[in-house]
């Protein structure tokens, strides 16, 4: 009997991998692994490999095709050009490492940000939608008329480094005042152990414990992003008009409250004799870019029931 084509979505972040593994007439299958400390290249291929080694193992069937949703900076051939969060993999040839830890599969990378507001925009029925995704650093994607802007040749749209701030903190791309510079997950945890006044480093649940309790150093720390936020989503509004502002990534998803502090600094922000940018919750929480990956790897393959409403960016030069 012959085994169904099986497609895998993979969102590679600068913390963790995260992927899903479909197929028809199987149960979908998700997985994940956190990056060791450092930047040890060689070590995260290496870590990578073995993981999805026993992805395919475990799979139902052969892996048709893969979509990569990736925060890095590639080339037009797949070659990591800039990643700030993890720079020893500047060089890496990120699309031909995957072709040999997947052989026979077609493999394509793109803009997690660029396939999370796709994702979100599908699964919202929403042609107009601009994507903001808090996580280890802040990603962004815009689809106006159902199609992902500025377009698969043009570049991604990198929404995490509008400068909101031209005197701000350094940003991890060696700009002043990125809005990543302050809104990122990395950013916040940095401020609140500043705040803090500890010598050790507040962790992710510490922060989300103390932001529900309100603990001052906690909201002062969580608040400065949503203000940057803030000032970027208005900066956006007057280029876009979308229909909608979406928020997601798993940073933002895991404190309760931060897209109503975005809301209210936006309000603040508003121009008169224009209402304020409609901001809500991301329908996919914190994988939107994994189900944009989805799509990717879908669209690789014809006649796999993948939406055809808008193109997938694939193999975008950043």
């Amino acid at each position: 009997m012959m085994r169904s084509s099986c497609f895998l979505a993979m969102d590679v972040g600068g913390t963790k991998v995260a992927i899903r593994l479909e197929s028809d007439g199987a149960q979908p299958y998700e997985s994940a692994f956190r990056w060791r400390d450092g930047d040890d290249v060689r070590a995260d291929i290496r870590a990578l490999a073995a993981f999805l080694d026993g992805v395919r193992r475990n799979a139902p069937g052969p892996i048709a095709a893969a979509g990569v949703a990736v925060p890095a900076t590639l080339d037009r051939s797949g070659r990591v050009t800039a990643w700030p969060n993890r720079p020893g993999w500047v060089g890496l040839d990120l699309r031909a490492e995957l072709s040999r830890m997947l052989p026979g599969a077609a493999v394509e990378c793109a803009d997690d940000g660029d396939l999370a507001a796709l994702a979100e925009a599908r699964a919202a029925h929403c042609d107009d939608v601009v994507y903001l995704g808090i996580g280890t650093g802040v990603g962004g994607g815009v689809v106006l008329g159902g199609e992902p802007a500025p377009g698969p040749r043009r570049g991604s749209c990198e929404l995490g480094h509008l400068i909101v701030d031209r005197s701000g903190a350094r940003c991890d791309c060696g700009r002043r005042g990125c809005v990543q510079a302050f809104a990122s997950g990395r950013a916040i945890l940095r401020r609140a152990t500043r705040l803090r006044g500890e010598e050790y480093r507040v962790g992710y649940d510490e922060l989300v414990e103390a932001w529900r309790d309100r603990r001052s150093w906690a909201v002062l720390a969580v608040d400065e992003g949503c203000a940057a936020l803030a000032a970027a989503v208005t900066g956006a509004n007057e280029l876009f008009r979308p229909s909608v502002f979406i928020i997601g990534g798993g940073f933002a998803e895991g404190l309760p409250g931060f897209i109503q502090a975005v809301e209210c600094h936006t309000r603040r922000l508003a121009r008169a004799g224009h209402p304020a940018p409609r901001i809500r919750p991301a329908l996919l929480g914190g994988l939107s870019s994994l189900g944009g990956a989805m799509l990717l790897g879908r669209s690789l393959v014809p006649d796999t029931g993948s939406p055809a409403s808008a193109p997938v960016p694939a193999g975008v030069p950043h």
